[in-house]
C-alpha cells in the first residue's frame, strides 16, 4: 500500500530555503531571523537584490528577504527597480531592524590608530558626523556590505585600520569592538520584505499594507494628481509615495506605493480598479501585515458594508426594483 510523505510520520520535513543578503551577520539576516516560518530551514547568503530574486523566480530559494526602505535614505533604489522588472513576485511580508553601527578593528588595535576606514556608502553616510568628531583625518575605503567591510580586515584583502560594521559582527568574527553606537541616529530604522513567488494574498488582519508600482499613463498636467485621486477618494492613506525612472525616455517615472490597507478592503479593490482603468502599468505587489501592527483608521463612509449597499443600491436601479 502507498503512503503519502504527508501522511507518513517518518517521513522527512519539508526543508525550505532563504535567500538573503550576506555574509552571515549583515540588518538582511537579522530581519530573516524574524520570520517564524524561516526557523530550522536553509538560509543561503547572496550579493545582491537580483540574486536573491533570482533564486525565488528559478526555484532555488522560497523566498528571499531583501531590503526596500530606510528611515534616513529613504527608498532603496535597486530594490524597487527590481521588484519594477522582474514578474511573477509577491511581498508577502515585511520586517523592521534598528541600524545601529559599531566601529572594529584587528585585535590590538586602537582607536588611535585608525586613519582608513572601510565601510558601505550608506553605513559611512549615517556615521559620518561621529567619524569627522573622532577621526577628523580618516579616509574612506567603500566595502560591498557592511560585513564585507569587516571581514576584508582579517583576511587581507582590504588595507583598512577598521571598518564599520553592525553590532552581530563580533558573533561571527575575531574582531575588537573600537568603538559602538556610533550611528549619527539613533532611531535609524530599516525595513525589510520577504518576497515569495506570487501567491493568493493571506487574509486581511485589519493592520495590512498593500504596495504596488504604477505608471503614468502619459506627462500632462494634473497627471500624478488623477493617480492620487484614486486612493483620496477612497479614504486611503499612503505610507509611501516614491518615484524611479522608468528608463525608456528622459522625464518618463513609474510610483512606487504603500497604501495602508488589503486588498480584500472594499476601498482598495475599488481603488485598484480605478488605477487599472487609469495607468498602462499596474503592478500588484502583495497585501500584507504590517511589521508595526498598526490597525489602518478610516471614516465610516469608506466601510466595506458602504461599498455594499451602493452596489446593491445600483443593481436595484438596474433591474427595476420598487422604491422603499
Amino acid at each position: 500500500m502507498l503512503v503519502t510523505a504527508a501522511l507518513d510520520p517518518a517521513a522527512e520535513p519539508v526543508r525550505r530555503s532563504y535567500s538573503y543578503l550576506g555574509p552571515a551577520g549583515t540588518f538582511t539576516e537579522a530581519a530573516l531571523a524574524q520570520v517564524p516560518e524561516a526557523r530550522g530551514h536553509q538560509w543561503v547568503p547572496v550579493r545582491n537584490v537580483g540574486e536573491a530574486l533570482a533564486d525565488v523566480v528559478e526555484g532555488r530559494s522560497d523566498a528571499a528577504m531583501i531590503a526596500i526602505e530606510n528611515s534616513i535614505d529613504g527608498g532603496v533604489s535597486t530594490t524597487q527597480d527590481a521588484l519594477a522588472t522582474v514578474p511573477g513576485l509577491r511581498i508577502i511580508g515585511e520586517y523592521l531592524v534598528p541600524v545601529n553601527f559599531v566601529l572594529v578593528a584587528r585585535p590590538g588595535t586602537k582607536l588611535s590608530d585608525v586613519s582608513l576606514v572601510a565601510g558601505h556608502p550608506v553605513a559611512y553616510a549615517q556615521c559620518l558626523r561621529w567619524l569627522t568628531r573622532e577621526l577628523p583625518g580618516h579616509a574612506h575605503m567603500p566595502a560591498a556590505s557592511n560585513v564585507a567591510s569587516a571581514v576584508g580586515l582579517l583576511d587581507g584583502t582590504s588595507d583598512a585600520d577598521a571598518a564599520i560594521a553592525p553590532p552581530t559582527i563580533t558573533e561571527h568574527h575575531d574582531l575588537e569592538v573600537l568603538a559602538e553606537n556610533i550611528g549619527d541616529n539613533p532611531n535609524a530604522v530599516t525595513r525589510f520584505v520577504l518576497v515569495g513567488r506570487t501567491v493568493a494574498p493571506t487574509p486581511p488582519t485589519g493592520a495590512d499594507k498593500t504596495s504596488l508600482i504604477v505608471e503614468l499613463p502619459k506627462d500632462y498636467p494634473g497627471a500624478l494628481l488623477e493617480l492620487l485621486e484614486q486612493f483620496a477618494t477612497r479614504g486611503i492613506n499612503l505610507s509611501l509615495l516614491a518615484s524611479r525612472p522608468i528608463g525608456d525616455a528622459l522625464g518618463r517615472y513609474r510610483f512606487v506605493i504603500d497604501a495602508d490597507g488589503h486588498i480584500q478592503d472594499e476601498r482598495m479593490a475599488d481603488a485598484l480598479l480605478g488605477l487599472r482603468r487609469f495607468s498602462p502599468e499596474v503592478i500588484f505587489l502583495g497585501s500584507y501585515p504590517r511589521a508595526d501592527r498598526a490597525v489602518v483608521r478610516y471614516p465610516d463612509r469608506y466601510s466595506d458594508d458602504v461599498f455594499v449597499e451602493a452596489r446593491d443600491w445600483l443593481r436595484g436601479l438596474l433591474s427595476g426594483e420598487p422604491d422603499i
